[in-house]
């Protein structure tokens, strides 16, 4: 075994952390006796010799030794190398999108050609793979088959075997990877795909496992999506109930492993606990299938969740909420009967599913209205009101169980997620409860960002939030501990608290001394005259060398005070030529927030409408506006910049509507995103905490400038 392993001069090749002179080490570990040898080598595999997908020099090295071990039966856990050879052929096993930019980290460049070579290494070999088809180890069967799709040079030779092996195939997550492997075909060679998805319409109807009928709809809706049956959504729900009663217990598979101190070993835990005490997990990867087949269809994708939400199995409402939030995320939609389905299921026994809806309503903001009730009852049993323990808590693969079970949010954690999600829904139910936390020793900061939505109510939270700034010590860490304090007083015009905030905006340290300054500012500028006390404090400031705290000083005085005096100049000298486009945007929205008083400032930002920067165009023409009522400069940089960065819209949207029937002009551009389904901030791979709260300010205020236009009879 491993022949010629020292022949190869390893320490002249190199991964991602040197040379690769521990390499045959690895690979002799891959065909260990010892279970935790063989995970830790496989994760010394893909930590360095395909270190994030890339392949090396050592990677190519590897790929004759790697086709070696596949082929000797003797090794075990040959299923986990056959998706280290698929993977570095060069197609992910859930990601079919090709490799463009091909650059390790840091400064050495990983040629092209490496990942060609690779590809071709292993179809030169493929054939290894045609015989594991047949494995006695059904975890090297369900590698196979991608394995094969991907990387064998004769696809219509695999894709008869593999139709030919679902015939005698009795493992079902095997079969299910079969189908999964006949759609990948389809997708990678045109001239198969009719009769290929012609087979998989027939299997949808004829299967008759309805695990294998989903898997074959859900392929064949990812191969044609542009002709999937209308009648998908009853489809569907029909075979996840056959699914569900047909289910003899809890999914099998390997016994228990040794835990190593590895990333796949915790991955392997994590996913074993997911699945532990389900008994058809694997129906979760097929609907996620079927839901990227669907698209913008969301009216279908809603109708598929919320009949997952009234499901008596807690894995399929698990699956549902797991699957909105790709779903909310993307698209717009009517999502209260959703919001309201999944509000009830943070009564349920099942931890792991209180812990998927709290997650899920924590990003909703104001669309969580419809879960509020089910957020403040559960809030009002609170941690001591236990409930009986539900079934699927332990068993299944791994046999690690599905951590605690009974009532109430297990820690602190599901407490405050459940709080910051009725709080961010602006529900005053949360006030007492956010006093409450105030109490504890630790407050998660996300519950104080979240107070600005609540209206008067919060005001009582003033004095504990007065008291907590009083505490928090002025050293290295006082921009980390008090700015989250500092947002909340502001929220809540906490005037009673200038004391402190005076405290903290003189006592801030070096660290981020311009941060911790900023932040007391915005405070004091939101108390208004009450503030009058830290005057003498926001003048010395205005001749700050950074631009933020210059005029975060200025908007603070004038708020205080209202006379423009000093703050005018103060703001006026950071629009000039030079200055950052970062220091003309402060500037700008501090005189736009003053409005008609700054009306001197009007040329300044003019001369801001031709910047190369797309931001200083904004907020200059917004601030023009607002300065002098005149919307015709303003108009055109601001619908330019719509088209040009959609990340500008909220703030282009809210000029808009203030500016009424002189926006006229724009009344196409509101009405269009008015239409659209697809969030203005989506990112495919990618989101923010914020992301729907973001969109859902943008229809809003768009909304809102429609009716002004309209009402102005244009």
């Amino acid at each position: 075994m491993l022949t010629g392993i020292e022949e190869v001069d390893w320490a002249s090749l190199g991964h991602a952390y040197g040379p690769a002179d521990d390499v045959p080490e690895l690979l002799r570990g891959l065909a260990s006796a010892d279970p935790a040898e063989r995970e830790t080598a496989l994760d010394g595999m893909y930590g360095a010799v395909h270190h994030q997908g890339d392949v090396y020099d050592s990677t190519l090295a590897c790929i004759p030794f790697l086709l070696e071990l596949v082929a000797d039966p003797a090794v075990e856990d040959r299923g986990c190398i056959v998706e280290l050879l698929t993977s570095i052929g060069g197609i992910e096993l859930e990601d079919d999108e090709e490799i463009d930019e091909l650059d390790a980290e840091g400064e050495e460049f990983i040629p092209a050609a490496n990942y060609a070579m690779a590809a071709a290494a292993i179809a030169a070999g493929a054939d290894v793979f045609l015989g594991l088809i047949s494995d006695p180890d059904p975890e090297v069967r369900l590698a196979a088959p991608c394995a094969l799709a991907s990387l064998h040079p004769e696809p219509a030779r695999v894709l008869t075997l593999l139709r030919e092996r679902l015939t005698v195939e009795r493992d079902t997550e095997v079969r299910l990877a079969l189908v999964a492997a006949v759609g990948r075909i389809a997708l990678r060679h045109a001239s198969l795909r009719a009769e290929t998805v012609d087979w998989l319409g027939w299997l949808a109807r004829a299967a008759q496992d309805p695990g294998l009928r989903l898997a074959a709809l859900a392929q064949r809706a990812r191969c044609a999506p542009g002709d999937i049956p209308e009648d998908i959504v009853p489809w569907v729900t029909g075979l996840l109930e056959e699914i569900r009663t047909s289910a003899s217990g809890p999914a099998g598979g390997g016994g228990e492993r040794a835990a190593t101190p590895t990333l796949i070993g915790q991955v392997r835990e994590l996913l074993e606990e997911h699945a532990a005490g389900r008994p058809a997990p694997w129906t979760e990867e097929l609907l996620r299938t079927l839901h990227a087949a669907l698209d913008d269809r969301v009216d279908d994708r809603i109708a598929l969740i919320e009949a997952q939400l009234r499901s008596p199995d807690w894995g399929q409402r698990s699956d549902a909420i797991w699957l909105c939030g790709g779903l909310i995320r993307v698209w717009r939609g009517r999502y209260e009967e959703i919001v309201r389905l999944v509000g009830a299921q943070l009564d349920d026994p099942e931890p792991r599913l209180r812990e998927a809806a709290t997650s899920f309503l924590e990003r909703l903001f104001e669309l969580g209205g419809p879960a509020a009730d089910a957020l403040a009852a559960r809030l009002a049993v609170g941690p001591a009101g236990a409930a009986p323990a539900g079934p699927g808590g332990a068993g299944g693969r791994g046999t690690r169980g599905g951590g605690a079970q009974g009532g109430g949010f297990v820690g602190r954690s599901g407490r405050d997620g459940a709080l910051l999600a009725l709080a961010r829904a602006g529900d005053t139910r949360a006030v007492p409860l956010l006093a409450r936390a105030l109490e504890e020793r630790e407050v998660r900061r996300e519950l104080l960002y979240a107070m600005d939505g609540l209206g008067p109510s919060a005001a009582m939270l003033a004095p504990l939030l007065r008291r907590r700034l009083a505490e928090v010590e002025l050293d290295e860490r006082l921009y980390d501990r008090a700015a989250p304090l500092l947002y909340a007083l502001a929220a809540v015009r906490g005037s009673q608290a200038v004391p402190e905030v005076l405290r903290v905006l003189r006592g801030a340290p070096a660290n981020r001394r311009d941060w911790v300054r900023e932040s007391a500012l915005r405070t004091l500028a939101a108390f208004g005259p009450a503030a009058g006390e830290a005057v003498p404090d926001m003048r010395g400031l205005l001749g700050a060398d950074s631009a933020t705290v210059a005029t975060a000083a200025a908007r603070a005085l004038w708020a205080a005070e209202g006379d423009l005096g000093e703050v005018l100049a103060a703001l006026e000298r950071w629009l000039r030529p030079g200055a950052s486009g970062a220091d003309w945007c402060s500037a700008a929205q501090a005189l736009g927030d003053i409005g008609p008083a700054a009306a001197s400032a009007a040329a300044a930002l003019r001369t801001g409408l031709a910047s190369r920067d797309l931001w200083v165009r904004v907020r200059s023409a917004a601030a023009l506006w607002r300065v002098s009522g005149d919307a015709a400069p303003a108009l055109p940089v601001l619908v330019a910049a719509w088209e040009e960065n959609r990340h500008a819209r909220v703030d282009v949207a809210e000029c808009l509507a203030e500016m009424g029937p002189a926006a006229a002009e724009a009344q196409l551009l509101i009405l269009t995103e008015l239409t659209r389904r697809r969030r203005h901030n989506a990112r495919e791979g990618a989101s923010g905490s914020h992301d729907i709260h973001v969109d859902e300010k943008l229809l809003t205020v768009c909304r809102a400038a429609l009716a002004r236009m309209e009402r102005g009879g244009f």
